[in-house]
C-alpha cells in the first residue's frame, strides 16, 4: 500500500474550505521514527501533509510549518512543484490549524526540510503520475509516451499537450501509485529545487496585506494588557485599580493567577498578573502604568546575576559530575604536556526579541476555545489549554498566523494561556499584546553559562588533552522544579559531540540553579559550546605557534565518518571542506591593514557543517566588524535565497549576541526594559556578508536556520585578539568598552 493516499473530498472541504474538486493528495510524517507512513480511521484518512490540484490549475498545499519569516512555505511548495513539473505561478500555500492530524509541527531545531522534503517530493511525483496515465488513457498511448512539463502532460510522439487542470477529473479516479514505484527525479533534472524562487508570501509581505497575530481583529474584541511581577514567579498581594479605571477606554481590572504545569509536563502557564482590559491597546498600555500594586517577591528576591556569574565561575575551577562521551586520561596528558593552556568563558544570559511581540487573541465560549495566534508550537499550546481549562482538545482551534519573528520564544504559549483566561473570565473576545518591555522582563531566557577549558599541547603542537567544564542552567529546570545540571540533549549540543579528534577527552557537568525561566533560543546551547570550544583552539593555536586554521584541520583528524544514533553520521572530511572554503573565499593568508585583524570559527550543529571568517578593525579601542565570510555545507538546498538570507541573519544575530546580548537581574528583578539597553546589531554595525554553499545536492537535507549563529561570537573575539593581542573571553563585547 502507498504511504500517500487520496483524501476524501468532503473531509477536505469540511477542514480547510477549499473545494472539493481536483486530486487531493495526504501524506502522514512521522517524525519520531523519521518514517512516513499512513494513519486510517474507519471514518477517513487523516493525513497531515496534504496537495490539492483543482479544475483550474491551482495547486494548494497545506502547510503544517509556522512562517517566520524562513521561507519554509515557499521551500516545501517548490519540492512539490518540481516533482510535479508544476508552473510555479499556479501554486499556493494555506496555513494548517494547530491539530494532531498534521504530525509535529513544532517550527524549530532547524528540522522542516529535514523532516517533511521525502513526503513533499513523493506526492508531487505521485501526483505527476497520475496525470501522465490520465493523459496517456486519452491519447491511447502508452505511460512512457508521455512526458510532464511546466503544467502541462505533452504526448512526445505527436507533440500534443493537455493542460494539468483538463486532466484532474480523470486524473483523480485512479488508483494512487504504489510508493515503490514512484521514482524522484535526479538532481541534475531539478527546475526549482536548489534553484532562487520569490516567496510565495512576498506580495503579502511586501504590500501590508500579511496576518501576523497582532493584525488580528474580530467582532467586539476587547485588548488587555497584564503587570507581571519583577521577579520570576512572585505574586500579587493586592492591588489598586482606582486610577488605572480612571484611563479612557479601560473597561475592567481583573487578577489572573499563576497557571503552573504539573512536573515534567512540557507546558508553559502563565506567571499571572494583573490585567487590564480595555477597548483599545493604548488604554490598556496606560492603565497597566497606572495600577498600584503590592507584590510579594517570593524566593527570587535575592538573585544577582553577577553574582551568581561569581559563583559559577567558582563551581567551574573544581571538580564536577563526569558526563558520557569523555575517554582516555588528561591528567596523565597535562603531566606529560611541553605547554599547558587553560581559560574560564563566560556568555550571560539573552533574550529573543522578535520584532512582533508575544501576543494572542482568543474567544472562549460554549465549553470551546478558538485562538489566533504567533506561535511556533500550536499543538503543545492545544494540549496545555485542553490540560488547563479541562476542555475536550476537538474544542480547541488554535489558527497559526504569520509570525513576526521567533527564535524559538514562540514555541512558549504562555501568551496564549494568559489570553483565554482573561477571555473566560470577561466572556468576550480578548486580544493580550505585549509591550516590548515586557517581552524583555518576563521571557524564556537563553541560558547564562560559564565554561572551564584546560588544554595540553605536546612538543609537535598536538594536543594531548583536554579537559571542558560547564555550567548553565538548564532548560529542563522550566519543566521540572530542582533540575540543577544540563540535560543530555543540551551537553548534546557541541560538547559529547565536539568535533575534534582528541585521544584524552573529558567533559563535566557543574551544578547551576534556574533563577529563572530558562527556555529555547535560536542555536541553544550551541552558542555555550561554539563560543568556547573555538576561542580555546584559538588560544591552543597560539600556544603552539600554528595558524588557527592549520591547527583546526589537525584537531579535526583524517577523514572518517563516525555513526551516532541519528541517520546523519559525522563526516570529518566535510568538516574540513567548510574550514578550507572559507579560508579561500576570505584570502584568509592576505595581508590586513593596520589595525585589522581576521578570526574563524568552526562549528557542527543541526547536522550542518559551518565555517566563518570575521575581519574586524580597531580605532581608538573601538571594534569594527568589516567582513563576513561564511560557507555552509547543509546537504541539499532547496532555495538557495533562503539559505543565504538564514546565513546572513544568522550572522547578525550572532554579532548582536557578540556585541551587545546581555539580560541582567539584581534583586531578582531583570534590569533591560527595551531597545535602548537591549541593544541589538543595526544598520551601522552591519558588515559586508559573504556566503557561500558547498554543492552537495546529493546528500541529505541538514539545518539551515540555526548553524549560522554559534560561529560569529568566537569569530569576532578571535579576529581582535589578532588585531590587537587582548583575549575578550566574556560576552558582551559593549560591556569591555569595545562598542
Amino acid at each position: 500500500m502507498s504511504n500517500i493516499h487520496q483524501v476524501n473530498r468532503r473531509d477536505f472541504m469540511k477542514l480547510f474550505g477549499l473545494a472539493s474538486t481536483g486530486i487531493i493528495l495526504g501524506c502522514t510524517a512521522q517524525t519520531a521514527k523519521k518514517k512516513f507512513s499512513p494513519e486510517i480511521n474507519k471514518d477517513f484518512f487523516a493525513p497531515n501533509l496534504f496537495i490539492h490540484l483543482q479544475k483550474n490549475g491551482n495547486i494548494t498545499l497545506i502547510a503544517s510549518r509556522s512562517e517566520m519569516g524562513q521561507g519554509i512555505r515557499t521551500s516545501l511548495a517548490s519540492a512539490i512543484a518540481d516533482e510535479l513539473e508544476a508552473d510555479w505561478n499556479y501554486v499556493n500555500v494555506k496555513q494548517a490549524t494547530g491539530d494532531a492530524k498534521y504530525g509535529n509541527q513544532n517550527t524549530d531545531g532547524s528540522r522542516s526540510v529535514r523532516t517533511r522534503l521525502e513526503p513533499m517530493r513523493k506526492m508531487g511525483a505521485a501526483a505527476k503520475m497520475m496525470l501522465i496515465t490520465a493523459a496517456a488513457n486519452k491519447w491511447n498511448v502508452n505511460e512512457s509516451d508521455c512526458k510532464a512539463e511546466n503544467h502541462y502532460v505533452i504526448n512526445t510522439i505527436s507533440n500534443e499537450k493537455i493542460f494539468f487542470g483538463d486532466l484532474v477529473e480523470d486524473a483523480s479516479a485512479l488508483p494512487v501509485p504504489n510508493e515503490d514505484a514512484i521514482q524522484l527525479k535526479k538532481v541534475e533534472d531539478f527546475k526549482y529545487i536548489g534553484k532562487t524562487l520569490k516567496s510565495v508570501d512576498l506580495n503579502h509581505f511586501t504590500h501590508g496585506t500579511a496576518t501576523y497575530g497582532i493584525d488580528v481583529r474580530i467582532p467586539n474584541m476587547k485588548f488587555a494588557a497584564i503587570a507581571r511581577c519583577p521577579v520570576t514567579f512572585g505574586t500579587v498581594k493586592s492591588f489598586d485599580s482606582t486610577n488605572a479605571e480612571k484611563v479612557s477606554g479601560v473597561e475592567k481590572v481583573i487578577k489572573i493567577d499563576r497557571k503552573k504545569p504539573g512536573i515534567g509536563q512540557q507546558f508553559y502557564g502563565c506567571l499571572g498578573g494583573v490585567a487590564v482590559i480595555a477597548n483599545n491597546t493604548w488604554s490598556a498600555f496606560q492603565g497597566k502604568l497606572d495600577l498600584d500594586i503590592n507584590w510579594d517577591f517570593g524566593d527570587n528576591k535575592s538573585f544577582d546575576s553577577e553574582e551568581f556569574k561569581k559563583t559559577l565561575t567558582q563551581r567551574v575551577q573544581k571538580n564536577g559530575k563526569l558526563v558520557p562521551g569523555s575517554r582516555g586520561n588528561v591528567s596523565t596528558a597535562f603531566n606529560k604536556a611541553n605547554k599547558v593552556v587553560e581559560a574560564t568563558y563566560h556568555v550571560p544570559f539573552l533574550v529573543h526579541a522578535p520584532m512582533e511581540v508575544p501576543n494572542a487573541t482568543a474567544w472562549y465560549q460554549d465549553n470551546k476555545i478558538e485562538v489566533w495566534a504567533p506561535v511556533q508550537d500550536p499543538q503543545t499550546a492545544r494540549a496545555e489549554l485542553a490540560q488547563f481549562f479541562e476542555i475536550p482538545l476537538e474544542n480547541i482551534t488554535i489558527n497559526v498566523t504569520f509570525l513576526g519573528g521567533g527564535f524559538g520564544r514562540k514555541s512558549k504559549s504562555d501568551f496564549v494561556v494568559e489570553a483565554v483566561t482573561i477571555s473566560k473570565e470577561i466572556k468576550a473576545p480578548v486580544q493580550v499584546v505585549w509591550t516590548r518591555e515586557d517581552d524583555i522582563k518576563h521571557s524564556f531566557y537563553h541560558a547564562t553559562s560559564v565554561q572551564y577549558l584546560k588544554g595540553g599541547i605536546d612538543e609537535k603542537g598536538n594536543v594531548s588533552g583536554w579537559l571542558q567544564r560547564v555550567a548553565f542552567p538548564s532548560i529542563v529546570s522550566s519543566f521540572k522544579p530542582l533540575s540543577d545540571y544540563a540535560s543530555g540533549f543540551e551537553l548534546g549540543q557541541g560538547f559529547t559531540n565536539n568535533p575534534y579528534d582528541l585521544e584524552n577527552f573529558r567533559l563535566e557537568s557543574v551544578k547551576a540553579e534556574a533563577h529563572l525561566r530558562i527556555g529555547w533560543l535560536r542555536s541553544v546551547v550551541h552558542i555555550h559550546s561554539g563560543f568556547g570550544n573555538n576561542s580555546f583552539v584559538d588560544e591552543l593555536a597560539f600556544a603552539a605557534n600554528i595558524d588557527p586554521v592549520q591547527f583546526h584541520l589537525n584537531l579535526i583528524g583524517k577523514d572518517r565518518v563516525i555513526k551516532g544514533k541519528s541517520d546523519y553520521p559525522y563526516d570529518t572530511k566535510r568538516m574540513k571542506d567548510v574550514l578550507n572554503n572559507t579560508a579561500k573565499i576570505a584570502d584568509w593568508n592576505k595581508k590586513r591593514p593596520e589595525n585589522h585583524g581576521m578570526g574563524i570559527a568552526i562549528h557542527y550543529s543541526f547536522y550542518s557543517y559551518v565555517a566563518t571568517a570575521v575581519e574586524v578593525s580597531m580605532n581608538d579601542g573601538k571594534v569594527k566588524i568589516e567582513n563576513v565570510w561564511t560557507t555552509i555545507d547543509c546537504g541539499l538546498v532547496l532555495n538557495k535565497d533562503n539559505v543565504i538570507n538564514q546565513l546572513e541573519g544568522a550572522a547578525i544575530f550572532g554579532m548582536s549576541i557578540a556585541l551587545f546580548g546581555k539580560v541582567s537581574a539584581k534583586e531578582g528583578a531583570v534590569e533591560q526594559n527595551n531597545f535602548f539597553d537591549y541593544q541589538m546589531t543595526r544598520m551601522k554595525h552591519a558588515p559586508k556578508i559573504h556566503v557561500d554553499i558547498l554543492d552537495k545536492m546529493n546528500e541529505k537535507p541538514t539545518g539551515v536556520g540555526e548553524p549560522g549563529v554559534p560561529v560569529m561570537a568566537p569569530a569576532i573575539c578571535n579576529a581582535i585578539f589578532n588585531a590587537t593581542g587582548k583575549r575578550y573571553r566574556s560576552l558582551p563585547l559593549i560591556d569591555e568598552g569595545l562598542i
